[in-house]
């Protein structure tokens, strides 16, 4: 039950404290004083209060007379509380929620409200380039784990009255901050109503791992489909420019990246360093990542089916053939080496940062020579596998990257078995995983493949110009208006 404050001090103090247990908390602090001849009591969370403004409150508080304190909380704070945002709160559920999420609560004997002075602040580090997020040229700054920077990150790029930042509070234990950011001008509405229509029927404890947690609470796809539903950055260049595109940004408090949505397959492989560049190297480093992404998909499967049927290959690729002894199975080899790559991967991620490049070159001695001479693997395949490695780094989404990896690992296990056949189901496969999924809006998945757009597709491959690109934004929203 939500119970409402009353006239007395001792009372609220007693209620509240009950409602905290706080003493078994060393970092949630309530101190009672006396100002003007009346009772007073701060709460506060130690590490959540700037100091300074405290100490300022505090010696202004000695100076009210008791004959000079107003008959209202709102009177109270409008005379004597020049810092800070102050709300009103009438409520124990309200002040809880606000006091948790750092926010100091001020309780005044004689009056039926609480007082909360927003003058908290965060631990948080700098605004550092991400690591995963690396910038070619541009804006070297990124996203951190303090929700209020993350969207002061989006404020300093988008100046308008139209840009519109919306809260809401996620988790029964958690109540984890969420911010949903958007241009009111710009947005589709019937898409914005929906997201927060399941934002704010999403029923979960807590959401234990930031935004991934609220991406399965807000899309439940099927599982056996693994290509990415969102695309996840850490840069504030990249949001905001979505945001201005007419897309929605969602920020998780204690999340350094912003979810951006909907989202096709094109927006995912999209990268903000195409714009950073002319037009001509934009479109090279944008046709040579599709380039690469479906090479990494196709290259070892093509190469086990050529290795099956060496006849097919012509006489000026006969290079490729492996002229050494095959000891082991290509296809054991080629799957051996998929989880290898990933074990080295995961073994850098928990490496010690001092021990890494050590690490690094003796793990890449003994596989790249001790294995080959050893006759578990071909240099062939060794050389093919290192491409496939290397390039699922060529795009930021990890997402996409393991999406391509699982299709890849499916289309070597069917050629294998079934040949030709085999390989043409792995095709098949593939294709309809695509073209199946949706966005989070329900759109096609691969637009402006399906449905065919031949101007937005020449756009998804080529980078215009900025001017040309933003007039043929402005017209598109015209017409749907």
């Amino acid at each position: 039950m939500n119970k409402q404050f009353s006239n007395s001090l001792d009372e609220n103090v007693k209620n509240l404290n009950k409602l905290l247990d706080i003493d078994k908390s060393f970092d949630l602090i309530y101190r009672v004083m006396e100002i003007g001849g009346r009772k007073i009591c701060f709460y506060f969370i130690d590490g959540f209060t700037r100091d300074e403004i405290m100490e300022k409150l505090l010696e202004s508080f000695q100076k009210i007379e008791s004959t000079a304190f107003p008959n209202t909380a709102y009177e109270f704070s409008k005379k004597y509380i020049p810092y800070g945002e102050v709300d009103i709160l009438k409520d124990e559920q309200t002040f809880v929620k606000m006091l948790l999420s750092g926010v100091p609560c001020l309780v005044i004997d004689g009056y039926a409200e609480i007082l909360a002075i927003d003058f908290r602040t965060y631990p948080a580090r700098s605004v550092d380039e991400p690591e995963k997020d690396k910038v070619m040229r541009g804006s070297r700054d990124g996203f951190v784990e303090t929700i209020v920077f993350n969207c002061a990150l989006i404020r300093r790029r988008i100046r308008s009255p139209h840009l519109a930042m919306e809260t809401f509070a996620v988790g029964e234990s958690s109540k984890t901050d969420i911010v949903v950011s958007y241009m009111s001008d710009r947005v589709d509405k019937k898409i914005l109503n929906e997201i927060k229509k399941r934002i704010q029927e999403i029923k979960i404890d807590s959401l234990t791992m930031n935004d991934e947690s609220l991406a399965e609470c807000l899309y439940q796809h099927k599982w056996y489909n693994p290509f990415p539903k969102f695309k996840f950055s850490e840069r504030p260049d990249t949001a905001a420019a979505s945001i201005l595109e007419g897309n929605i940004i969602i920020l998780v408090d204690n999340s350094p990246s912003a979810m951006i949505l909907p989202t096709s397959v094109f927006d995912i492989i999209e990268d903000a360093d195409d714009y950073y560049f002319p037009p001509i190297t934009g479109t090279y480093l944008r046709l040579s990542r599709f380039i690469i992404d479906i090479a990494a998909l196709i290259l070892t499967p093509t190469f086990l089916i050529l290795m099956n049927h060496p006849e097919w290959i012509p006489p000026s690729l006969q290079f490729i053939i492996i002229k050494d002894p095959i000891n082991v199975p290509i296809i054991f080899q080629l799957l051996i080496l998929e989880f290898a790559i990933d074990g080295l991967r995961l073994a850098s991620l928990n490496t010690p940062s001092m021990l890494s490049t050590p690490l690094s070159v003796v793990a890449g001695i003994v596989l790249g020579d001790f294995t080959v001479s050893s006759g578990w693997f071909n240099s062939e395949i060794m050389l093919y596998m290192a491409f496939v490695a290397i390039a699922n780094y060529t795009q930021s989404s990890f997402e996409l990257g393991y999406a391509l990896k699982f299709m890849r690992i499916i289309m070597i296990l069917l050629s294998g078995i079934f040949d030709v056949w085999g390989y043409v189901i792995g095709i098949i496969i593939i294709a309809t995983a695509i073209v199946r999924n949706r966005t989070i809006s329900g759109q096609s998945y691969i637009y402006p493949l399906i449905p065919f757009d031949a101007k937005q597709l020449l756009r998804r491959f080529c980078r215009v110009s900025l001017p040309r690109a933003k007039s043929v934004q402005k017209n598109e929203r015209n017409n749907k208006n």
